[in-house]
């Protein structure tokens, strides 16, 4: 049977609360008695139960990581990111995703309930906003991924530069010689969305080039959108020698009507992703993107919740990583 504090109490011959006492360095106690149930703690070869030691120091040393599903194409580098930091502060992560909807927030809500960790990263699944902002207003220390920009300055988070990305791909269409592009963007109710959308149309209006209404395709972020973007625009006879989706896997879509069009890539058509995830580089031909850096992002995120554990208050303001430029191909 394994050995218990009861165990080293009863040798030591005094109570489980002065064994505990002694484990956790709390309280002031005899140095000899203290000693005896050092002495016996290594005698019987006890192992402290390192959750039961860090709840007694008011801490699980367990965070939280609440995110829409791990299918996501960019999600594996986040959460890695996140990981990196808290296994090198001897923090264990628990993740809960949404992936069965109001069961998986039931589960997520009794772990809240029974403080199963000291503090929560959260890539916001749909319908939870109001429920996330509750937790915050309670007092549970949190930081926001990629926030769509909903919750700015109310909720500590960690963005990227959806804007100026936007603007990066259109500064580098227009240097190709590229003034009639076609835009497929995300989903109209995310942050990102119009954040690129304005970037990109901002470049193209200061260089002369308005892009026009026709030009810009209503998207979802899939491949299936992309390329139905494409086959919608040359049915109607839309005019363009290019294409900006606002992420690599519609403009995976995208590239494939292209190609199946007859369109060459990039001597006809110049194509453009947002994200930058793995399949990017495997494209045909490779695609030119938007990095999106998203393991930094799960580092900052982790870093700042750790550094608020240490007595460092959280930021008021948004934590900001440039997106960079990669250029490949298409």
């Amino acid at each position: 049977m394994p050995i218990t504090i009861a165990d080293v109490a009863a040798r030591a011959q005094v109570s489980k609360t002065t064994v505990s006492r002694v484990l956790n360095g709390k309280g002031e106690l005899d140095e000899s008695t203290a000693a005896r149930v050092r002495a016996v703690i290594e005698e019987l070869g006890y192992v402290p139960s390192s959750r039961a030691v860090n709840l007694a120091r008011g801490r699980t040393r367990v965070v939280a990581m609440l995110v829409p599903s791990l299918t996501w194409p960019w999600m594996g580098e986040v959460v890695q990111g996140a990981v990196d930091v808290l296994e090198a502060e001897e923090y264990g992560l628990l993740l809960f995703t949404c992936n069965r909807g109001a069961d998986s927030m039931r589960q997520f809500t009794a772990q809240v309930a029974s403080k199963s960790f000291d503090g929560l990263l959260v890539i916001e699944p749909e319908g939870t906003l109001d429920y996330i902002a509750t937790l915050h207003a309670r007092g549970l220390p949190m930081v926001l991924i990629d926030d769509r920009d909903q919750m700015s300055g109310q909720i500590p988070s960690v963005g990227t530069t959806n804007h100026s990305g936007a603007g990066s791909a259109a500064r580098h269409l227009l240097q190709v010689g590229r003034q009639r592009p076609l835009m497929i963007t995300g989903p109209s109710r995310f942050g990102c969305t119009q954040q690129r959308r304005d970037g990109f149309t901002a470049a193209y209006a200061d260089a002369g080039h308005p892009v026009t209404e026709d030009r810009i395709l209503l998207g979802d972020f899939t491949f299936e959108r992309g390329a139905d973007a494409i086959q919608q625009a040359i049915a109607n006879g839309v005019e363009f020698d290019a294409v900006f989706c606002h992420n690599d896997i519609s403009a995976a879509g995208a590239m494939q009507a292209l190609l199946e069009a007859g369109r060459r890539i990039p001597e006809d058509v110049s194509v453009v992703g947002f994200d930058d995830i793995p399949m990017a580089a495997h494209t045909q031909p490779p695609l030119t993107t938007v990095h999106q850096p998203m393991r930094e992002m799960g580092e900052a995120a982790a870093r700042t919740l750790l550094a608020h554990f240490e007595g460092t208050p959280l930021p008021n303001r948004p934590t900001i990583i440039p997106a960079t430029f990669t250029v490949r191909e298409s």
